[in-house]
């Protein structure tokens, strides 16, 4: 078996799907970056987060659902934006074995849904955030710092979110923008879509899928036959992956 120097991963649950592998192997190849490998960490609990960390070769990860909040207590550190957000996205191991997170999620999402926000017709939108995990965590910072009021939809009742059943026609003449942050509808189980009265939508919505495979979910197009601008998360996840390499980019 090959001996690699560096080694970075993906660490998830049901990550096969995964394009990161593939996306730094490239990356390592094209930019003649030797020794490195990249490798999916599939793990059914945070606890086995414990067993990845003890490869002495590990010097950073990526973290996916379900984890990106659970990984916290296993860090030794965590960077400000990252510890008010309350996820962590990105892993770096230090020189002394530090394991330190950040959150590059933002930077991808930001990127990406300012660019639709220039053209967007409607004016002060709101916005409903499917799911209430680490990475809707991530998109709600972003709309606190644009200023877009926003709520989040759960399928479990708290006072701090409304619930699917309650998304009617009224609230949908109100709240335009529509970030799924679920895994629903993502491949294999492609004819999944998050809960919505989809026939309320128009062409004044916006839907935006964290989902990158497949590439169009079956949430992205029922909003589409309804006339709204959509946006899938490939985007999003290319420049988080770019950021996460600036933040373990090290000597070769």
């Amino acid at each position: 078996m090959k001996e690699y120097k560096y080694i970075f991963g993906l660490v998830g649950k049901k990550i096969h799907y995964s394009f990161s592998k593939n996306f730094f192997l490239k990356k390592f190849k094209k930019e003649s970056i030797h020794q490195v490998t990249y490798k999916i960490f599939d793990i059914p609990k945070i606890e086995n987060i414990i067993n990845i960390f003890k490869n002495p070769n590990l010097k950073g990860c990526n973290i996916t659902i379900p984890y990106k909040e659970s990984i916290i207590p296993y860090l030794d550190k965590i960077m400000p934006e990252a510890k008010s957000i309350g996820s962590v996205n990105v892993v770096k191991i230090d020189k002394n074995k530090y394991r330190i997170g950040y959150n590059t999620d933002v930077y991808g999402f930001e990127f990406s849904f300012k660019k639709d926000m220039n053209i967007l017709l409607y004016k002060k939108p709101k916005a409903l955030i499917l799911g209430t995990g680490g990475v809707s965590k991530s998109v709600s910072f972003i709309l606190k710092k644009l200023e877009i009021p926003y709520k989040y939809v759960s399928r479990k009742k708290n006072k701090n979110f409304i619930l699917y059943t309650e998304i009617n026609k009224n609230l949908l003449k109100d709240f335009k923008i529509i970030i799924n942050c679920t895994p629903v509808g993502t491949y294999p189980f492609i004819n999944y879509c998050p809960f919505l009265p989809y026939q309320y939508l128009s062409s004044e919505h916006y839907l935006y899928d964290l989902i990158y495979n497949p590439s169009k979910t079956l949430f992205l197009k029922k909003g589409e036959e309804k006339g709204a601008m959509i946006r899938n998360g490939l985007e999003m996840l290319h420049i988080q992956a770019e950021e996460s390499w600036k933040i373990w980019n090290f000597e070769k």
